[in-house]
């Protein structure tokens, strides 16, 4: 409609219409037609882009400049994985000498590159913190023969290369799994924790038979399709290739309102503004990835339903058992009670498996902590640019700081800081990251157990390995004889998610005059008043249909429950399973067997007998600990006195040494704090009064450069004071003069000289003589005879 015509039917409606509803349904006529035009233009451009990047031969959605420094094929067992390094953009200056900062992404049907593909992600918060920063992604298909086993020992590859690269930093890489990239690096740090520095995992789910009634139905798929066989059937369609495809759309199907409606329908109301966006996303949602057969085999029969990575249930081809306690760096655990793939259950039930209680955590020397966002979504986790600026700019700033944390199990907070403040100095950044302690129990209302459920699951195990056993000995055979990787290829591209974007792209030859219309659309372009009674009504229109979707969703999630639940829960299903009725709990708790419980026994006494061996540094740092209340797990305040501490007690020593350090002092004073206090004079015995003197000056130079202190500071620091005090060795007591009149005549006793010093106080002894003695040397010989 031309600009002229327009306004003449404009003048004519105002002149018959006064209340101005023809003019309305003009304009809303208008604008809905334009904004049709151009929403289908915006899905030609995504078509267009995902056969861009499906053709590219190492395709990443990576925002920041990388180069290859290894190349996963070239490993002993080659994998289809690479490590790059980010190259810092302009204007971003990186410390050389800092701790290295890894980001592994998630394949899980989608390519490489959501921990970095804007400024407001993992890298960009990084790269602005001054680390050097590394980056571990994967190519679109698998290399033959390619396993978990071999992913693993190739990120433990890369990580020796970064750490190579860095032979002056001390500290070990920090490094962060998303997703499924998270309990797979945990499975690398459990078989080689040497090489990793503080690890964070972002939305990984490491306990799967975890959740809570009425949520995380993800872990009801395994049982209500009978188990892995059909992974295994699409494995074998795929002529030993499984699509990444069918994850994504099983990810899809969890919240139809939004895969149906709510996204498509947010471009096309707000086409103006949010085409970018959408095409950003996009080019992450729509590159498809194709894993291997065997991959995902081993992934569904060990975690997904076998559920043995929590339980210490998995290990490696040469009989390396992989058992997360093992892992010896401080672990992070991000989630969020609005994640419907990886709920705060299945991020944090693997605790619960492990551990009997915090001592057992003490025992293993680990720390654990743990992030639980309230709202965000599993992509928000590490794509939010809020969540971004926040959470994690957090975590990377502190994270030398949570790397010295004591062992034991930690909730942690990230709020506001507030605008002033006597500490506000001590604050990083616009939040407080504040760090309360736990115990294990704690976890059970967010892990919500439920031994009824357990059995559930296990007798899903066992029927999937049942239904598995038969179609490998009736079906398999034909399906690998008669399929070929053509035949795959072309069943991969028909697949309906594939074939929406090709449908929409410029290879469509419907959709070759739709650029030159929304051109022309663009150039005459007239937007609807946001009051328009027309969008209103279309807004509400829309509210109500996803509103529908979302009660499908959730009758479909609870009628999938209650089936589950029925079915599964039945005993004669669970006796024929070979599980009887009854019995001990299903799902193993390494941290409960007699056997562990005799090694945290052990490493208890073993720490008892160190209570008094030291010296100088041992004291200050268990004096410091106890006078920050025990343990500097407040908030990030606490650890920037660590910090100081470091800076002024111990200028010389390394993260590592210094991490040991504060840990083994954590240990003694939570095993036996009476005696661990009572044991300072003894670890300064061979200290002097100078150096005691300065011992007790940097420690309460830190504690004043630090800011105000909790309450109860200063009187545990005068406790302190008295066992230094009590360290020191005690002074000569002065001879003392004796009576004129008997003088002479202790002159001439030599035995009695020689007897004097004897008759003196001990230097061991506090207090001196309360009274002189008649038969003591003169006062002007008293150095002769000492």
């Amino acid at each position: 409609m031309l600009p002229a015509a327009s306004s003449m039917m404009n003048a004519s409606l105002a002149m018959f219409d006064p209340l101005g509803i023809g003019r309305a349904s003009v304009d809303y006529w208008r604008d809905s037609l334009e904004r049709s035009v151009l929403y289908l233009d915006v899905m030609r451009q995504r078509g267009n882009q995902y056969l861009e990047h499906m053709e590219q031969t190492k395709p990443n959605v990576l925002g920041f400049e990388s180069e290859v420094l290894l190349d996963g094929r070239d490993l002993p067992r080659p994998v289809n994985y690479e490590l790059l390094r980010i190259v810092p953009p302009a204007g971003v200056d990186v410390d050389p000498l800092a701790r290295p900062f890894v980001v592994v992404d998630p394949r899980a049907g989608h390519g490489p590159g959501i921990g970095g593909f804007k400024p407001d992600s993992e890298i960009g918060v990084a790269l602005r913190a001054g680390h050097p920063c590394y980056f571990i992604g994967f190519l679109p298909f698998p290399e033959p023969g390619q396993s978990v086993e071999d992913v693993v020992d190739a990120e433990i590859a890369f990580l020796r290369e970064v750490i190579a690269r860095h032979p002056d930093v001390s500290e070990k890489p920090m490094v962060v799994g998303n997703c499924q990239a998270g309990w797979q690096i945990m499975m690398a740090a459990a078989l080689e924790p040497e090489v990793f520095g503080p690890i964070l995992i972002a939305g990984a789910p490491l306990s799967y038979w975890a959740g809570e009634r009425g949520g995380a139905p993800m872990r009801y798929t395994g049982g209500m399709t009978g188990g892995s066989w059909m992974t295994a059937l699409a494995g074998d369609l795929g002529a030993g290739l499984f699509d990444g495809a069918l994850l994504v759309q099983n990810f899809e199907k969890l919240n139809p309102a939004n895969t149906l409606w709510d996204k498509q329908y947010r471009l096309y109301a707000n086409v103006d503004s949010e085409a970018e966006r959408y095409l950003q996303f996009e080019r992450w949602w729509g590159g498809h990835v194709v894993l291997g057969a065997e991959e995902i085999q081993y992934i569904v029969d060990n975690l997904f339903i076998g559920n043995r990575l929590s339980t210490a249930g998995l290990s490696t081809r040469d009989g390396r058992r992989i058992d997360l306690r093992n892992i010896r760096s401080p672990i992070v655990v991000f989630c969020s009670k609005g994640d419907d793939i990886t709920p705060p259950p299945q991020a944090l039930g693997w605790v619960r498996d492990l551990y009997a209680d915090v001592e057992d955590i003490y025992a293993h020397e680990q720390t654990i902590v743990y992030c639980v966002h309230d709202t965000t979504g599993h992509l928000g986790i590490f794509v939010s640019g809020s969540v971004s600026r926040k959470e994690h700019t957090e975590f990377t700033a502190n994270m030398d700081y949570i790397d010295v944390l004591p062992p034991g199990l930690y909730e942690t907070q990230v709020t506001e800081r507030a605008p002033s403040g006597k500490d506000a100095a001590h604050i990083d950044g616009d939040y407080l990251l504040e760090f309360t302690p736990r115990d294990v129990k704690e976890l059970d209302e967010i892990v919500q157990p439920n031994e009824e459920d357990d059995r559930r699951f296990a007798t899903v195990e066992r029927v999937s390995q049942i239904n598995l056993g038969l179609y490998q000995m009736l079906l398999q055979p034909w399906l690998k004889a008669i399929m070929t990787p053509e035949a795959a290829r072309w069943i991969r591209r028909m697949h309906p998610i594939r074939l929406a974007y090709k449908l929409y792209s410029d290879r469509n030859p419907l959709m070759v005059p739709i650029p030159v219309i929304a051109e022309r659309v663009r150039a005459e372009r007239q937007v609807a008043e946001a009051d328009n009674p027309w969008r209103l009504a279309e807004s509400v229109a829309s509210d109500h249909l996803s509103g529908s979707l979302d009660a499908y969703r959730e009758l479909r999630d609870s009628l999938t429950e209650k089936l589950f639940m029925g079915w599964y829960g039945q005993p004669w299903l669970q006796t024929v399973a070979g599980l009887g009725i009854g019995g001990e709990p299903l799902r193993r708790r390494p941290g409960i067997e007699p056997e562990h419980r005799r090694f945290v026994d052990n490493r208890q006494a073993e720490l008892c007998q160190r209570i008094d061996q030291g010296g100088g540094h041992e004291a200050v740092m268990r004096a410091l600990i106890y006078v920050l209340g025990g343990a500097p797990s407040t908030d990030e305040r606490n650890f920037q006195r660590l910090k100081a501490s470091r800076d002024e007690l111990e200028p010389g020593l390394k993260l590592a040494d210094f991490k040991a350090l504060v840990r083994d002092q954590f240990f003694i004073l939570k095993l036996d704090r009476p005696r661990a206090l009572a044991a300072i004079p003894t670890l300064l015995a061979s200290c002097s009064n100078a150096e005691i003197d300065e011992h007790l000056e940097h420690l309460e130079h830190v504690l004043a450069a630090s800011g105000p202190q909790a309450e109860g500071v200063n009187e545990r620091l005068d406790e302190v004071r008295g066992y230094f005090a009590e360290a020191r060795p005690a002074p000569a007591p002065k001879p003392v003069a004796a009576p004129v009149e008997e003088a002479a005549s202790v002159a001439k006793e030599p035995s009695a000289e020689k007897q004097a010093p004897a008759r003196k106080a001990p230097s061991a002894q506090k207090k001196p003589a309360a009274k002189p003695r008649a038969r003591k040397a003169p006062a002007d010989k008293p150095s002769d005879k000492e």
